[in-house]
C-alpha cells in the first residue's frame, strides 16, 4: 500500500464536501482555495473518485461535486484506494522474493500492510466529518443563486436639462 499527498489530498478533499453534504455541490474551485490545492490536481482526484462511485457531478452554474452515498458508506480506505489504485497492491511486490534479507522480512511488510488496510477500512467519512464539527469547524454559509432572475423596476430617469434643440429654445423662451 502506499500513501502519497494524493491520498492525503483526496482524503481532505471528501471531508470539505462531506462538511457541505447539505449545501448542495461543492466545486472544486472553492475546496482548491479553502485548502491551498492545485484546482487541476483536484480534478484529476475527483475524475478518479467519481469513477470509483464515491462522488457525482453536477454541472452548470452551481454544480460542483456532492457524495455518491452516505458519508457512513464510504471509508478512508476506499478514499486512497480510488486515488492510489488498489491497496494491495503492495503485496504482489513481496511475492516471489529471492533475496534472503527481503524475504525475512516480507511477512513482517504483509501483515503491516494488512493492518494498515483494516484500520482505514475501519475509518468512516462520517466519523471524520463529525469529528472536523465536533471541533467547531465553521461552514460559510454561501447564497446560490439558480437560474435567470428578473431586475427589480427601477424608476424612470427624468432628465431636468433639454435632450434637443427644440426642448432647449422652449426652455430659453419661457425662461424670459
Amino acid at each position: 500500500m502506499r500513501l502519497s499527498t494524493k491520498g492525503r489530498f483526496a482524503v481532505t478533499a471528501m471531508i470539505d464536501v462531506g462538511l457541505r453534504e447539505n449545501a448542495g455541490p461543492v466545486s472544486l474551485a472553492d475546496i482548491a482555495a479553502r485548502h491551498q490545492i492545485s484546482l487541476s490536481y483536484l480534478e484529476q482526484l475527483f475524475s478518479k473518485l467519481r469513477q470509483r462511485g464515491l462522488v457525482e457531478s453536477t454541472r452548470g452554474p452551481g454544480g460542483g461535486y456532492a457524495l455518491a452515498r452516505g458519508a457512513e458508506a464510504i471509508t478512508v480506505a476506499d478514499i486512497i484506494g480510488a486515488v492510489e489504485g488498489d491497496l494491495r497492491d503492495g503485496e504482489a511486490e513481496g511475492n516471489g522474493i529471492t533475496d534472503g534479507a527481503a524475504a525475512m522480512t516480507a511477512e513482517l511488510w504483509a501483515t503491516l500492510n494488512a493492518r494498515m488496510i483494516a484500520h482505514l477500512q475501519s475509518i468512516t467519512l462520517h466519523s471524520l466529518v463529525s469529528e472536523q464539527r465536533s471541533r467547531g469547524v465553521q461552514i460559510e454559509q454561501k447564497t446560490v443563486r439558480r437560474g435567470v432572475y428578473k431586475q427589480p423596476p427601477s424608476e424612470p430617469v427624468r432628465p431636468s436639462t433639454p435632450n434637443s434643440v427644440f426642448a432647449l429654445g422652449g426652455f430659453l423662451l419661457s425662461g424670459r
